[in-house]
């Protein structure tokens, strides 16, 4: 019985390890990644605790070489999504009235797993299955998820610490009830630490899980499976699906104890989720909690006091890293015409000097897009920007020969609404405007209204009262806004993530207020001398 006000361990940030040539952790990550690649894996769906087989096997290949076999995920049907939806409803009960001690010390055990044993299996296989150099994988699903798992604990004791003031013979107190029903967590690509943590939140507050994974991410999802079951996380409480979005939606939405969806993926996706849980919300027990942080077209704007080495850092990282495939990658930037001269040879000069190829290949920063579609997808805009007369700065090739590769691309365009300006591209491209020194005005008034996606912006300069006023002028631009660096590398515990306008529902990962979605308050009045008279003292009589 818990008759303790406990304390919890304070978070802090996750050490990024480097990896230097000699060091025992890239040893132990060259092991890793020799031992994943020497295993052709089974990737089952995970439901009530048990790992499920079909028939249906779906080949899992290195997004970087497509000879190399990783393993065959096992997708299963409609039937597999009522399966999982039925054992976390029978697991709710029970694990909502575990004491949250014990519920946080599962997630602040796996946090201890992937910090140790874990470490290298987690990063090699986000590396090879989601083609992630070894710092990007780093900070990825080892730091960012450790992350996760310790500071949300920290964040869940902050919401039940807050309680009301009770007066004089009343005792008020608030329980954080976990949302009556099941919470569906659909998980993209391109963040193994986004994977873990949007079923994990939502379960660490006393809520059961059915979490959909991105099919391009299931390699690194199964060790996140088994890290949940070596840290002892009951059966039902997390249910793992590989099943077909529409139909794992046919069901999941038409169900009434459908409580909540934690979603981080396309803003079209997200839209037909909401229109269709609209269209739903007479058959479902309570309103449910809809969270959701989509795309963006993020922006870097360059002043003409900024510094050029600096503007140049937070192009190519801001852009290129992780291939641009992250909803906070830079896929936009204005230039003043004074210092374009200078940026563009240094962006030039910067990115002919680094590699790209394979992930096992550590002096390579660039590896490969995600998959065929997202290739087709990104070259198509890039053959369409030459045809339409935009200058190719840098980059422009690519091949899918061996690997899905394209080269991290620079393009100029002289309409500042061109289409590479206004979608998101998801991928290694990056699309300049240069614009006169003295429109300001004009130009920011452009990057306000050409995307209506505002999740992350930067800006780039030296002048105190320009950065207030740049700040101030693009107030609504981004959820997530960086001052002289890139707009991508939020951390956990210091810049809470997500965006607003069509970039999502601006729920912060990474603090209390995300936490706060997956409960449901219940206020209790106690009072202690009650009351044994109906009558009140303005009801004496006059004397």
């Amino acid at each position: 019985m818990n008759n303790g006000l406990l304390s919890v361990p304070q978070p802090a940030n996750e050490p990024v390890k480097e990896y230097r040539v000699g060091s025992v952790e890239r040893t132990a990550l060259r092991n890793a990644l020799q031992a994943a690649k020497a295993e052709t894996r089974e990737l089952p769906m995970w439901i009530n605790g048990q790992s499920v087989f079909t028939k249906n096997k779906l080949k899992v290949t290195p997004p970087h070489e497509h000879a190399h076999v990783l393993g065959y995920i096992n997708e299963g049907d409609k039937e597999h999504v009522q399966q999982a939806i039925d054992a976390a409803l029978s697991a709710r009960a029970a694990w909502g009235a575990m004491s949250w001690e014990h519920r946080a010390s599962i997630f602040l055990k796996a946090a201890e797993l992937l910090a140790g044993p874990y470490r290298a299996k987690i990063n090699a296989a986000t590396m090879l299955g989601q083609s992630k150099n070894v710092y990007q994988a780093e900070i990825d699903s080892a730091c960012e998820l450790i992350d996760f798992l310790r500071f949300n604990v920290h964040y869940a004791t902050e919401i039940y610490k807050q309680q009301p003031y009770s007066p004089t013979g009343v005792w008020n107190r608030v329980e954080y009830r976990p949302l009556e029903g099941f919470v569906f967590a659909l998980t993209p690509f391109n963040f193994t630490a986004i994977a873990g943590n949007l079923p994990t939140s939502a379960a660490l507050m006393g809520n059961t899980v059915v979490w959909k994974p991105a099919y391009t991410q299931a390699y690194s999802a199964q060790v996140i499976v088994e890290v949940l079951q070596e840290s002892g996380l009951p059966d039902g409480v997390i249910n793992l699906i590989y099943v077909d979005g529409p139909e794992a939606g046919e069901v999941i939405f038409n169900h009434p104890d459908f409580a909540g969806i934690h979603f981080t993926g396309s803003t079209s996706v997200f839209q037909t989720i909401w229109q269709t849980i609209g269209q739903n919300i007479a058959k479902y027990k309570s309103y449910p909690r809809i969270v959701g942080e989509t795309g963006g077209k993020d922006f870097i704007f360059v002043h003409n006091t900024a510094n050029v080495d600096e503007a140049v850092v937070a192009m190519v990282r801001g852009a290129f890293e992780y291939q641009g495939q992250k909803c906070s990658a830079a896929s936009r930037a204005y230039i003043p015409t004074s210092l374009w001269a200078a940026i563009r040879a240094g962006v030039q000069e910067t990115l002919k000097s680094q590699k790209m190829g394979r992930v096992e290949e550590f002096e390579c920063l660039f590896n490969a897009v995600i998959d065929e579609r997202a290739f087709n997808k990104i070259t198509g805009y890039i053959d369409q920007a030459t045809k339409d007369g935009a200058t190719i700065i840098a980059g422009g090739n690519y091949s899918k020969e061996t690997g899905y590769f394209i080269e991290p691309t620079v393009i100029q365009v002289a309409d500042p609404k061109y289409r590479t300006m206004c979608d998101e591209l998801f991928g290694p491209v990056l699309t300049v405007y240069v614009y006169e020194d003295d429109q300001l005005e004009d130009t920011l008034t452009i990057l306000d209204q050409t995307s209506p996606y505002a999740l992350t912006g930067a800006i780039l300069a030296k002048d105190r009262a320009t950065i207030d006023y740049l700040t101030k002028r693009l107030v609504n631009s981004a959820g997530n806004f960086y001052i002289n660096d890139k707009p991508t590398g939020a951390v956990v515990g210091q810049q809470p993530f997500g965006g607003a306008r069509a970039s999502g529902t601006n729920d912060k990962a990474g603090s209390s207020l995300n936490l706060l979605r997956w409960v449901s308050m219940r206020t209790i009045k106690e009072t202690l001398s009650s009351p044994k008279s109906v009558s009140y003292p303005f009801m004496e009589k006059d004397f």
